[in-house]
């Protein structure tokens, strides 16, 4: 009798679930973006000459990205992988400028 049971209870069990995981990995080479802001202290020629010497950008393009900080009060300058948007920002911390980064939208 008590193996009809135990034999009976098996039967009853339900059958196991099969559930889906799925997770969001961030990744290193998700694109960062160096940002510099306006300021009331650096004249627009320092500022287009930092972005010439610090980032490598040709004259007119380091003229045009300064208009954009001085206009719309800020300008994507650099973009790329973090470690690099870091020392971006620390270069042009270092040079007197408001400079963050965030990840590209």
């Amino acid at each position: 009798m008590a193996i009809a049971m135990s034999a009976a209870f098996a039967t009853a069990a339900p059958a196991p679930e099969q559930v889906e995981v799925t997770e969001t990995v961030v990744t290193g080479d998700v694109p960062w973006v160096t940002i510099v802001w306006n300021d009331p202290v650096n004249l627009m020629s320092y500022v287009t000459f930092v972005f010439q010497k610090l980032l490598g950008h040709p004259r007119p393009k380091a003229h045009a990205l300064m208009l954009d900080v001085h206009h719309k009060g800020r300008a994507t300058v650099s973009s790329g992988p973090r470690e690099k948007m870091e020392a971006d920002v620390a270069k042009l911390q270092g040079a007197g400028l408001w400079a963050t980064m965030a990840r590209d939208s």
